[in-house]
């Protein structure tokens, strides 16, 4: 279905037109019409899905249609400020040709920063993308008005959820007029997001998008090593591979820490990012990856829903993540833009398990690579196979041993 035929205003075709877009997605197919109509709307989708345009369009038609000035009109409430940027600069996209006003909200910022949310919230801006601990900073001080909201949408609910937002959700909710409409949108629907959208959502329309499996484009596959090995292994794999950005996912910031200042000692140029980051100070390292000038960057999942840059073409798990929608997440950063990438995953030997259940959920088996001879024994892969103590000391010698090849990035 092309977006032509959603009857969407003149200037809103035109912010599509000047953004690429021609073809909707399954999930703006399903979504678009019934916020056009004015419905409530839950919805189950992946990131990677289109979602983003998928609330954001029919949101801003409604908006230019029953223009209100002077007012905030839409409340978009995120888990992330990464997401809150990437959000807000999708909206100054597609809005280009209209004149709907918006701003991202998001706590790292200096005194100067929360001044302008603070006008923004008192004298209106079309569209908010905040995330909650800010909103509230706001709202503890008496001046946010939200009398004339129109929309509020929760993006990734699920995610701010598991991240203990759910009281700062209520208290923002009982904040704003009761006439609303209402869109939900979260990656699964456990019981809590179930709960919350009877709370907040009448009589809504369901969409459900099964987990996008990951495109052709991206080619997968995985190294079973103990982990010892994956320093040394990550180091040949920056150096096999031709690239032009490389994304290497952690579960812990203090693996991301550690890994970063063992890269940096290689002579690699590579950063950092993750929650102890300043947030002027993420944006200045995301500048330097997206130009080229930093090319390999260390990350947490905080950036696996957050960054779309076209560039990334290689992404290594250096750590196996938590489940398979996880997994989609983080190798999805690679291939966008109708590019071509390739994911690699280091498997290490207490996380077969974890593994294999990935591959179960995908309905796919991820090709076992075999590792460079140099890193010595590996361990099998043995998904269910019990683990009993510390494999053999005497084996541990060879990761002092590192790749010999020179880094040219």
């Amino acid at each position: 279905m092309r977006f032509s035929e959603f009857n969407f205003r003149d200037e809103i075709l035109e912010g599509i037109r000047a953004s690429n877009y021609e073809t909707a997605t399954p999930i703006q197919e399903k979504v678009i019409p019934p916020i056009l109509d004015g419905r409530d709307v839950i919805a189950s989708a992946q990131t990677g899905t289109g979602k983003t345009a998928a609330f954001l369009l029919p949101v801003m038609n409604r908006l230019l249609e029953n223009y209100i000035d002077g007012q905030v009109g839409a409340l978009i409430i995120v888990p992330t400020r990464e997401l809150a940027i990437q959000i807000n600069q999708h909206i100054e996209g597609l809005s280009y040709f209209t004149n709907l006003s918006s701003m991202a909200i998001y706590g790292g910022n200096d005194a100067q920063n929360f001044v302008a949310e603070k006008k923004a919230l008192q004298h209106g801006t079309d569209i908010i993308v905040c995330t909650p601990g800010r909103m509230i900073a706001h709202l503890n001080m008496s001046y946010v008005n939200m009398k004339k909201l129109q929309f509020l949408i929760l993006d990734e609910a699920d995610r701010m959820l598991d991240m203990g937002f759910q009281d700062d959700i209520n208290k923002i909710i009982r904040a704003l007029p009761a006439k609303r409409q209402n869109l939900l949108f979260s990656a699964t629907m456990p019981r809590k997001i179930k709960e919350l959208a009877n709370k907040i959502l009448h009589q809504p329309v369901e969409v459900n998008i099964a987990i996008a499996k990951p495109p052709d484009s991206i080619t997968q596959k995985a190294y079973v090593v103990f982990e010892e090995q994956k320093l040394p292994l990550t180091l040949h794999l920056l150096q096999e591979h031709a690239f032009k950005n490389a994304l290497i996912f952690c579960s812990r910031k203090a693996t991301v820490k550690q890994l970063t200042k063992m890269l940096q000692q290689k002579k690699l140029s590579v950063a950092e990012i993750h929650s102890d980051l300043e947030q002027k100070d993420r944006e200045n390292v995301l500048l330097k990856f997206a130009s080229g000038r930093i090319p390999v960057l260390v990350a947490t999942d905080i950036l696996s829903r957050g960054i779309d840059i076209d560039t990334i073409d290689l992404v290594i798990n250096y750590d196996v993540p938590g489940d398979g929608e996880d997994y989609v997440h983080r190798i999805g950063r690679t291939a966008r833009a109708k590019a071509d990438g390739t994911a690699i995953t280091l498997i290490g030997e207490k996380e077969q398990n974890s593994f294999s259940a990935i591959e179960d959920l995908l309905g796919q088996k991820i090709e076992k690579a075999k590792p460079p001879s140099s890193l010595g024994d590996v361990p099998a892969y043995n998904p269910g196979k019990k683990r009993k103590g510390k494999r053999n000391q005497s084996k541990r010698k060879f990761h002092r041993q590192q790749p010999k090849k020179s880094f040219k990035k």
